[in-house]
């Protein structure tokens, strides 16, 4: 089964609708798992991963850069290099996380940065080519992953964009990146970045990589019609919430294995008014025989905004679910339902 291979923005690249995410190998899942989760997403037609430096998550010193070596083994122990798309990123500005680089020196999107980065994912990675390479979060100073609703200005725009543009061009020229793309970035990040490629004769991002779900729909404020009008496709992450939209977490449950009994890492999106909205999401979805799962991956499918959905599992059984609630079209009655929920409680984690 393909699941409609869509066009990733203007990079002449296909992908597959379902993108497998991949931040659990080397933390929660072991490379064995981790090569039955890709081989099974394969046989179903996927055609496109996700990765990063940064991961596994949590990020840590001991597991930096694991599940790329996973990916990476992956690829030497099956062959399988050219049935993907792959896509890594890079880490932008920290001032914390003096790991990832020689001398300890703290993140930058400046080219030495860049550059160090690059050739270690693709040793890691046993790959000569990254056909999307993304900007993990913007080096200029905003709000990122719900740490506020709207922008403080900041007058600390970090490395310029430029630079950060002109290194993946270079990169690009030399055949070690297909295509480049932007994450947890705003409408005015995306169109900058676009407006100086054309100026400079420099590659065009094709994609960006934000958080989307019925808890934070935040992309449709300005995100969506840049995407329509621009072919820059979106890649939704956290399509379920952290795991919080299927519902396991209600009424305080803490199921054993979970990202949030392991990690306690679902803070995000446990903000005011979402336990009434996942609440209300679940019987919206019991009601027209759906799971919550498949309601939120559905809806995410849906979008016609949207290209591949992130999807990510920590076992076969969840992975199965979540692949086949892309064979769901939700109905005029359930979307409406969905609307109607999301004007009562709109955006409660964004």
């Amino acid at each position: 089964m393909i699941f409609h291979p869509r066009p990733l923005g203007k990079s002449g690249i296909d992908v597959s609708s379902i993108c497998l995410g991949t931040m659990t190998y080397g933390q929660q899942n072991t490379p064995q798992e981790a090569f039955d989760q890709l081989e099974h997403a394969r046989s179903f037609g996927v055609n496109f991963m996700d990765t990063a430096e940064l991961y596994a998550i949590p990020p840590k010193p001991e597991t930096q850069g694991a599940t790329e070596e996973i990916i990476g083994d992956y690829f030497a122990k099956y062959g399988r290099r050219n049935d993907w798309v792959l896509a890594t990123k890079v880490i932008g500005r920290s001032g914390h996380m003096d790991w990832f680089r020689e001398g300890n020196k703290l993140p930058r999107l400046d080219h030495a940065n860049i550059e160090e980065a690059l050739h270690k994912s693709l040793h890691r990675l046993k790959t000569d080519v990254i056909d999307l390479y993304q900007l993990h979060w913007p080096d200029r100073d905003i709000p990122l992953f719900g740490a506020q609703l709207g922008y403080r200005h900041s007058t600390n725009y970090g490395i310029p964009m430029e630079e950060s543009l002109e290194s993946l061009a270079k990169f690009v020229q030399q055949g070690k990146i297909r295509a480049i793309g932007l994450s947890n970035e705003t409408p005015w990040g995306v169109m900058k970045f676009l407006q100086l490629a054309q100026q400079h004769d420099l590659p065009c991002v094709v994609s960006v990589q934000n958080a989307y779900n019925l808890l934070n729909r935040t992309y449709e404020m300005g995100l969506s019609e840049v995407s329509l009008r621009e072919q820059v496709a979106c890649l939704p992450y956290s399509p379920l919430a952290g795991g919080v939209l299927s519902g396991k977490y209600l009424g305080n449950a803490l199921p054993e294995g979970s990202r949030k009994a392991l990690f306690d890492r679902v803070d995000r999106y446990e903000k005011k008014g979402a336990a009434e909205a996942v609440a209300a999401y679940q019987e919206l979805a019991k009601s027209h025989g759906l799971t919550s799962t498949q309601l939120a991956l559905a809806f995410c499918h849906g979008r016609d905004f949207v290209t591949s959905t992130i999807i990510g599992a920590t076992g076969m059984t969840q992975l199965q679910e979540n692949l086949n609630a892309f064979t769901i079209d939700l109905s005029d009655e359930v979307l409406a339902g969905i609307e109607e929920i999301h004007l009562r409680q709109p955006n409660p984690c964004p």
